[in-house]
């Protein structure tokens, strides 16, 4: 059959059909050729870095190893505060898998309610994935058995040796050590926390805060090889973990031991400082906390427990309570009325008060003819509300303000409160009003806008007993730390520091000696608390609160609180010791007080030069006794109105 031309056209348009196909396929399939390459120089060239380091995370863990905090020892190297060993659980984010199905069985494990392990993971969302999150800390034996039965199911679980602070019980000397916890985000906001973490255990308040940076030491880590379940297979390399400095403070663990013996069961503060060096040897605090309730993870029944009792157990009331010193403000009264030469020829006759401005001013007692060797003793009203009036409130405050009142002392723990010294200046600048010259007289005594804390008054009145010279306090010994340390703590915690006053060697006879007959004469207002064989000297106060004295009255709050500074011997003291019994009345009941932690240190001092004899008694052998060279009559009834 002939092939028609129709067929030839038909043939043609087949073959060159299946060109374009051929051709077509062949741009298809290199362009996926291309793609491929694309994809695989991406894979194999441009990501290879990132994908190794995938690759490595999936093999290796890097685990935390934390430094142990320095110790803390008292002055003879005694230990205060010591490291014990834990285990804790933290949570791994780098699993490749979701939590929120494993919630129940970690929460039935490590008995913590689903919602709190919600709760915390909400907390670190934010924080780096590479992070662990503390889920649990101070975990029990069986609760890390479960964690070990459970490697396959739950990889994300982690424990972690860490060395957890454990301080002394009851909480001993809880004020000055301190406490650590888990940094918080407003912690993390400042600069001085630029360095820490999310997680990280930081100092909170004493010690612990204010020599943080050395008592934290440097973590490590360790770079663990891990299955594809978790599981450890082997340790590639470790980085060790620097322990932080140890401290040995200025704290003499028998005066702290009197001292917290002597205040038990009271409210306020005890601090007990060298005036030569400022070392303080004992502080006390009460009512007082526990520390070791802070060490793990503190529990909201015990933090509302104690934010919320009135008589504040975390506040530090040997740096931060600011009341009105009473009678004790007198001490630095002669001091100003002896170098104005203002008080030398003083006499006034005591009849149970003065009128000044058309106000009464009223004494505890009829004291008669009182002048400046007698006005101490006694502790005459009616004596420095005349003085007062005679030196002018500027006066009295520049006074107040060289011996350090109304400002901070720089003692090395934070938060400490700078009291108040008031003056015409003072007044204008805070209440916008001129000072009232009817106003000075309450401040002769103490009273009025004055306020101060237990270490100002042990600064004041012992700088004045040292002839002048006040020092700054401190807890750490400064050969403890560097140079460097040193400075930046006298920076953070500035104050006055150290300061010298005028004080002439006559006028400081008379003081010291007034202070003398303060505890040793029977006239002086301490001589319940005298004691036997030790030159004894203090002054007294009784301090109205807010709402007044009521005698007879069973409302404990209304009561005025009871001061007094001590120390031996009446010239440059080795010892002073300042007493705050909030609600206490007498100035004597804190002045007992005192002489058990002088008596102690007397001992002490005894015993350890060889002189085996002790004091006995903090009660006078002869109660009627009184010493030469003490002017006045003999003291009557009290009838209330001002402080002793």
């Amino acid at each position: 059959m002939a092939t028609t031309p129709e067929d030839l056209d038909s043939v043609a348009r087949q073959e060159k059909l299946s060109t374009v196909k051929l051709h077509a396929s062949q741009y298809i399939v290199a362009l996926v050729l291309f793609i491929l390459g694309a994809g695989l120089w991406r894979l194999q060239i441009i990501g290879a870095s990132g994908y190794r380091v995938l690759a490595e995370q999936n093999r290796i863990r890097k685990v935390p190893v934390l430094a142990p905090r320095g110790r803390i020892f008292d002055r003879e190297g005694r230990i205060i505060v010591d490291n014990y060993p834990s285990v804790s659980c933290y949570l791994l984010r780098e699993q490749q898998k979701s939590l929120d199905a494993d919630l129940p069985l970690i929460s039935a494990g490590l008995h913590i309610p689903v919602e709190q392990i919600q709760a915390v993971i909400r907390h670190y969302q934010y924080a780096p994935k590479y992070q662990p999150i503390p889920l649990k800390q101070d975990i029990t034996p069986d609760e890390q058995a479960f964690i070990e039965a459970h490697r396959n199911e739950l990889p994300e679980l982690e424990t972690l040796e860490e060395q957890r602070r454990l301080y002394p019980r009851d909480g001993f000397m809880a004020h000055a050590i301190g406490y650590v916890g888990e940094v918080s985000e407003n912690d993390l906001n400042q600069s001085k926390f630029a360095f820490y973490e999310p997680g990280d255990m930081v100092g909170k308040s004493g010690v612990e805060e204010a020599y943080d940076e050395i008592l934290r030491g440097t973590d490590g880590s360790r770079d663990v090889i891990v299955n594809s379940h978790g599981k450890e297979l082997g340790v590639m390399g470790q980085e060790m973990a620097t322990p932080g400095q140890d401290l040995r403070l200025t704290i003499d663990l028998d005066l702290q031991m009197a001292a917290e013996k002597a205040l038990e069961g009271k409210n306020g503060a005890i601090v007990a400082m060298d005036p030569h060096n400022g070392e303080i040897l004992a502080m006390v605090s009460r009512p007082t906390f526990d520390p070791n309730q802070f060490a793990v993870r503190l529990s909201k029944a015990y933090w509302n427990q104690i934010i919320t009792d009135p008589n504040h157990p975390l506040m530090n009331k040997a740096i931060q309570a600011q009341l009105a010193p009473g009678s004790t403000f007198k001490v630095i009264m002669t001091l100003a009325g002896l170098q104005e030469n203002a008080a030398q020829d003083l006499r006034v006759v005591c009849n149970g008060g003065a009128t000044f401005y058309g106000h009464f001013f009223g004494c505890d007692r009829h004291h008669g003819t009182v002048d400046i060797h007698s006005a101490l003793p006694y502790s005459c009203d009616t004596y420095y509300y005349t003085l007062a009036n005679k030196l002018g409130i500027d006066t009295i405050a520049r006074y107040g303000h060289e011996v350090g009142l109304g400002q901070k002392t720089g003692v090395d723990l934070p938060d400490e409160a700078s009291g108040t010294m008031p003056s015409s200046e003072w007044k204008l600048k805070t209440q916008h009003d001129k000072w009232y010259a009817g106003e000075t007289i309450s401040v002769g005594i103490g009273q009025g806008a004055t306020q101060a804390s237990p270490i100002q008054l042990a600064r004041a009145l012992s700088g004045i007993a040292s002839g002048g010279a006040l020092v700054r306090p401190h807890l750490v010994f400064p050969d403890e730390v560097t140079p460097e340390v040193l400075q930046a703590i006298h920076e953070t915690y500035s104050g006055s520091g150290e300061t010298k006053i005028d004080l002439t060697p006559e006028n400081w006879q008379i003081i010291t000696d007034d202070m003398a007959n303060v505890t040793q004469s029977a006239i002086g207002t301490a001589y319940k608390a005298h004691l036997e064989g030790i030159d004894f000297a203090g002054k007294t106060g009784t301090a109205d609160v807010i709402s007044g004295r009521k005698k007879g009255t069973a409302d404990k709050a209304t009561l005025p609180n009871s001061w007094f500074v001590g120390m031996t011997p009446r010239r440059n003291p080795d010892i002073v010791v300042a007493v705050l019994w909030e609600h206490g009345y007498w100035g004597d009941n804190s002045a007992k007080l005192a002489a058990q932690v002088i008596t102690a240190y007397v001992n002490k001092q005894r015993i350890r030069n060889g002189n085996l004899m002790k004091v006995a008694s903090t009660t006078p052998s002869n109660p009627d006794a009184t010493p030469a060279g003490v002017g006045g009559t003999a003291p009557a009834t009290p009838i209330g109105g001002g402080g002793q």
